[in-house]
């Protein structure tokens, strides 16, 4: 199998923005596919809003809005340390690119579309895939003692369904669409909101804050949503900074991922990652 030096990140969410910062921190060329409509939650941290806005920055992170039309541009992104997002939910891209690495970072709690034999190495999020089977490794995104962690063989742990406990609150914290429709936004990321205020419309009818906290994230005006979607999520912390940089959580993900990719000695190969000093200094 031909294999170019790169990672394609299928998703752009919080999750995988997590994945591409600590990948790209380090180095490595990432290319993130997305919806034409995003339906990440906590769009100030998430990269793959590039494919509505045309650019972002996160925490000193460009990503641009990309084109397989223009393979010359995108080259030239990766290496300015640009992240192109490519409009492209069917994965066409990974038979135009042929990456080293697939990761599926659209941590959809099953398989979807992604299966092992779409790059040397294929990494999946979450729950519904099975390590050595349908991906080479699977990352733990339960939250707990095992957040991060690379799975080689076998499954993640089931989706809990529920978000971490902050100051008491938990479920109530997920802000779901009440009917089909499209949203508005009323209130913006960021905003300190009292319990009872409007935070969004779903078609006509309004989305309340369940409790008194900071809207940490709200789904993109005109997305279409259906009914008990996500389409929100308040902290009572009212710590506003946390809206605005990515979470410990993704940050833990990124750091499986980073480990699954560079324990591969194929993969570090092809994308010329040099062998640890310790291992060259033992062979001096």
């Amino acid at each position: 199998m031909r294999a170019n030096p790169l990672i394609l990140l299928r998703g752009g969410g919080d999750l995988a923005s997590g994945v591409a910062y600590r990948l790209r921190k380090v180095g490595l060329p990432v290319v993130i596919t997305e919806l034409a409509k995003p339906l990440a939650v906590r769009t100030t941290v998430s990269y793959g809003m590039a494919a509505v806005y045309g650019a972002v920055i996160i925490e000193g992170i460009v990503a641009r809005r990309a084109t397989l039309a223009n393979l010359p541009e995108l080259y030239a992104m990766l290496d300015a340390g640009i992240i192109p997002v490519l409009i492209d939910p069917e994965g066409a891209s990974i038979a135009a690119l042929e990456p080293a690495v697939v990761i599926d970072g659209r941590v959809a709690k099953t398989r979807l579309d992604t299966h092992i034999d779409q790059a040397p190495l294929v990494i999946a999020l979450g729950p519904g895939f099975v390590a050595g089977e349908d991906c080479h490794a699977v990352i733990e995104t339960n939250r707990g003692h095992h957040l991060g962690r690379v799975y080689w063989r076998g499954s993640a742990e089931p989706d809990s369904g529920l978000p971490a406990n902050l100051n008491g609150r938990q479920a109530e914290r997920v802000l779901r669409a009440p009917c089909d429709g499209l949203v508005t936004q009323v209130a913006v990321i960021g905003c300190v909101l009292r319990e009872g205020q409007v935070i969004a419309r779903v078609g006509e009818t309004p989305v309340h804050a369940p409790f008194d906290g900071v809207l940490r994230g709200l789904i993109d005006d005109d997305t279409p949503v259906v009914k008990g979607m996500k389409i929100g999520d308040l902290d009572p912390r009212v710590r506003r900074e946390h809206c605005f940089t990515i979470s410990d959580k993704s940050l833990a993900v990124g750091g499986g991922a980073l480990e699954a990719v560079l324990a591969v000695p194929l993969i570090r190969a092809i994308l010329n990652v040099r062998q640890s000093w310790s291992a060259e200094h033992k062979r001096a």
